[in-house]
């Protein structure tokens, strides 16, 4: 075994070295003697290359989060949880149950229902013999569940991640990864009542986050064929010119009318008809005014979406929310699946604050009619009629934590009461009264520290905004009371022991 010689003979000295360190021989390489010389070589140069790639790419290693998406800290989540509470409450309030679904889909399954955003869809490399797509949205995966599991009555809501592959723009609360809040009916109702209810949860959500001056525009998709039809744009282009008008919140006409001509192929005379239509907008007015105009009444598909529109707005008035509804032709929601009533509310002006840029939002929530999707997944074509909102909430985030930046601190935790002493070796007393705290109910905290002074510990309440301090001493434990502290006022008062529960409740409102 002479080959084996010059490795034992380098055992006591350096196995090989790395940026001038000396790597000593490990159980592998020793167990590696068993093989021929050229083969322990050869593990050996692997080695010391692993550890050489390690090094680069420590080296390399740029420490963010992925392009269009962000990390919330406790200030921007207590925003979020406080907005989606918000949403929530209303969602429930209104009887919706909670569904959810997984944050990816078959890829047959999203295909070919986003129109020209069906490349925004992120697919994932195939693993497992199933070729698979992160969700785009929340409304796809609801049509899906439907189907599979039959059902054709549901009031429901969904709150969850989705993602597209887009250009974000994270000033303007638009990213890669975001939540949606879905909000949907489904089942064979008579016409505009469960579309009238769901632009009332519009209404109130953003009334509820005290945004008040916002727009919800409506509009039918039967309406916008109609116009098409008559304005001479062919079915085949239907819903791509859809896309394109749906662009002109975003754009200029003649930047639409230019892609109309220029990539849809319509004719210039046809762009100008739908011009003259797309750009009217106003209320039951305009309603009643095309329900008289001499081509477009001749239309089937318009008539019935112009007195559903016009049924719509009697509800909404009855909802007392007419005020905030503008029936808009420019609205045209790209999405392929929409098939009747589609609407988006919209804020009117940017927030101002003082000492910033104002930050553009947009649009803040969309949805719409959707009667024909559920039956695309079902193999006997069986449809179910859909309707619902999206609420979209990072954008809403980015208005309220641009508020937030110029407001009083917000608290990130809901602690009510800090556990507190003036005593020394109490920490034993503090376990057992915090305990029993927590044990009720109550929303507790304290130092992590045997003998904490107690200025540190009224100074905590102060930084975090805990509202109470519960102080006890040997002569409160010797009276069987808890010294209660509001922070606040600095206000002091013995409570027994046996209330202290019922006291804290009542003094922060917990029911």
């Amino acid at each position: 075994m002479s080959w084996f010689r010059p490795l034992a003979a380098s055992a006591g000295r350096c196995a090989g070295s790395l940026g001038g360190q000396c790597l000593a021989p490990s159980r592998a390489l020793r167990a590696s003697a068993a093989r021929p010389h050229s083969q322990v070589a050869e593990d050996i140069v692997k080695l010391l290359q692993a550890k050489q790639e390690t090094h680069e790419v420590k080296k390399n290693f740029v420490l963010k989060t992925p392009k269009g998406t962000r990390d919330y800290g406790p200030k921007q989540m207590a925003i979020r949880e406080n907005v989606l509470s918000t949403i929530i409450s209303c969602f429930k309030r209104h009887g919706a149950e909670a569904i959810d679904t997984p944050v990816f889909e078959l890829k047959d399954t999203l295909t070919g229902k986003y129109g020209e955003d069906s490349k925004l869809i992120y697919d994932l490399k195939d693993q497992g013999g199933e070729l698979l797509s992160l969700r785009y949205d929340l409304t796809v995966p609801f049509a899906r569940y439907l189907a599979m599991n039959k059902i054709t009555n549901i009031k429901r809501y969904h709150i969850a991640k989705v993602y597209r592959r887009d250009n974000p723009a994270m000033t303007r609360g638009r990213y890669r990864e975001f939540y949606q809040c879905d909000f949907d009916i489904a089942g064979q109702f008579d016409p505009m009542i469960p579309d009238a209810e769901c632009l009332k949860i519009v209404h109130e959500v953003l009334s509820g986050l005290k945004l008040r001056n916002f727009l919800i525009k409506v509009n039918d998709r039967r309406i916008l064929n109609g116009v098409f039809a008559v304005c001479g744009v062919p079915d085949s282009l239907f819903h791509s010119t859809c896309s394109t008008v749906d662009k002109l919140n975003k754009v200029t006409w003649e930047e639409v009318k230019s892609e109309m001509v220029g990539e849809k192929g319509l004719s210039p005379e046809a762009v100008e008809r739908i011009g003259e239509y797309i750009r009217l907008h106003d209320g039951l007015g305009l309603i009643e005014q095309l329900l008289q105009d001499p081509k477009l009444s001749q239309n089937k598909l318009a008539r019935e979406g112009l007195e559903d529109m016009k049924l719509l707005f009697e509800y909404l008035t009855l909802f007392g929310i007419a005020d905030k509804i503008s029936f808009d032709l420019s609205l045209a929601r790209g999405l392929d699946y929409y098939t009747g009533a589609i609407y988006e509310a919209v804020l009117l002006q940017p927030q101002n604050t003082p000492g910033e840029e104002p930050v553009s939002v947009g649009s803040v929530a969309g949805g719409g009619r959707y009667d024909g999707l559920v039956g695309m997944f079902d193999n006997k074509g069986r449809k179910v009629p859909c309707v619902g909102v999206s609420i979209g909430v990072e954008r809403l985030f980015s208005i309220m934590e641009q508020e937030v930046e110029y407001s009083e601190r917000i608290r990130t935790t809901e602690t009510q009461v800090l556990v507190a002493t003036p005593q020394k070796n109490f920490l034993d007393v503090r376990l057992k009264l915090i305990s029993d705290l927590w044990d009720s109910g109550i929303k507790a905290e304290m130092l992590y520290k045997k003998n904490p002074k107690l200025l540190s510990q009224l100074q905590y309440c102060e930084d975090t905004g805990i509202p109470l301090v519960a102080i006890i001493g040997e002569q409160e434990l010797k009276d069987g009371v808890v010294k209660l502290r509001v922070v606040a006022t600095r206000e002091e008062v013995d409570v027994r022991r046996e209330n202290l529960t019922e006291e804290i409740k009542r003094r922060t409102c917990q029911p």
